[in-house]
């Protein structure tokens, strides 16, 4: 009998132990279900912010944070605690007016104010963008000829049209989406920042440390940072973008009508902005760190574009076989 109670009591031990893993087996499963599914949740929730953050680490903006941390090394990394709570209140302002608007900033200023302002707001909209279209065209032409030998020009072109095409013929909910996961390629910055090595206790003493040197060329450099971060195109970017998602999401039928840009709504796009332009901040200090530590370091000071510093890193960085080829093709990407 106690043999028999003995054997049962092991067979009932077993069977505990099978059930228990079962179980456990089972509640990571669910755990990674539900872990998978809010993280799938934020990512849908990631539109206008994320985009307008992407964009304004555009190629004229690296080329100007390159050059920062080229001339300087770390002596502007205190800039970005300044400029990083301003882009946030900015664009989360323009977000806002075109969430409850449900028009553009060109059309808010019209019906609040004077036409005069209205054609110069709109008259300076379109000489910014003109001119940062064509050295983000020059950019992306410059940097595809580190790897591919064709004429400067015919990339510029062959980059024209297939944005002009994309933008014609892709529906906004598909052309969202496509410009969403290419954000992604911003990760090449921080990537090559922690290839070339840093200083880390170096570079958070000089971004949380205020010391500015009081120069021309600082000053300079500061206001280039502080255009290309802050960018008034940007402003009507986001407030378009942000009614377009809303007719995406059917808050609304059609521009200018009022939308029902519902509690959930905003908290959503509150998240969205702030994920965008943290992204964009982040990003913009890597790019400077990682110049600084290879550029400015070796003596190299004058860098006109992104291809350039994406072409002065290759002999600079050699923690293992082929890192230089690496570390710019990285660069490039971003």
């Amino acid at each position: 009998m106690t043999k028999a109670s003995s054997q049962f009591s092991k067979s009932e031990k077993k069977l505990f132990k099978r059930i228990n893993k079962t179980e456990r087996q089972a509640f990571n499963i669910t755990k990674s279900m539900v872990s998978r599914k809010r993280f799938n949740r934020f990512v849908r929730l990631l539109g206008p912010g994320l985009v307008t953050g992407a964009a304004d680490d555009d190629p004229s903006g690296i080329a100007t944070y390159s050059q920062a941390g080229a001339a300087h090394g770390y002596g502007l990394l205190w800039a970005f605690p300044l400029m990083y709570p301003l882009l946030l209140a900015v664009q989360e302002s323009c977000a806002r007016i075109g969430a409850i608007t449900g028009k553009g900033l060109a059309a808010v200023i019209k019906e609040n104010y004077s036409r005069k302002l209205l054609y110069m707001s709109v008259a300076l909209v379109v000489v910014a963008n003109t001119v940062n279209i064509g050295a983000d065209l020059g950019a992306m032409a410059a940097t595809t000829q580190l790897f591919i030998g064709l004429p400067f020009a015919l990339l510029a072109i062959f980059y024209a049209v297939l944005v002009v095409l994309l933008v014609v013929f892709v529906s906004y909910k598909s052309y969202a989406k496509m410009l969403k996961w290419l954000a992604l390629a911003l990760l090449a910055y921080p990537i090559t920042a922690f290839m070339v090595g840093q200083d880390w206790p170096e570079v958070f003493r000089n971004t949380f440390t205020l010391t500015p040197t009081i120069n021309f060329d600082t000053m300079y450099i500061f206001v280039g940072m502080l255009g290309t971060t802050v960018s008034p195109y940007l402003f009507f970017w986001d407030t378009s973008e942000v009614v377009e998602e809303e007719i995406a999401k059917r808050n609304m039928s059609r521009i200018g009508e009022i939308p029902k840009a519902t509690k959930r709504f905003l908290h959503n796009l509150h998240i969205d902005n702030f994920v965008g332009m943290t992204l964009a901040s982040v990003t913009a200090w890597f790019i400077v760190i990682a110049c600084a530590s290879t550029l400015h370091s070796s003596g190299i000071t004058e860098i006109n574009t992104a291809s350039d510093a994406a072409r002065a890193l290759e002999p600079l960085v050699q923690g293992f076989p082929n890192a230089g080829l690496v570390a710019k093709l990285i660069f490039s990407i971003g």
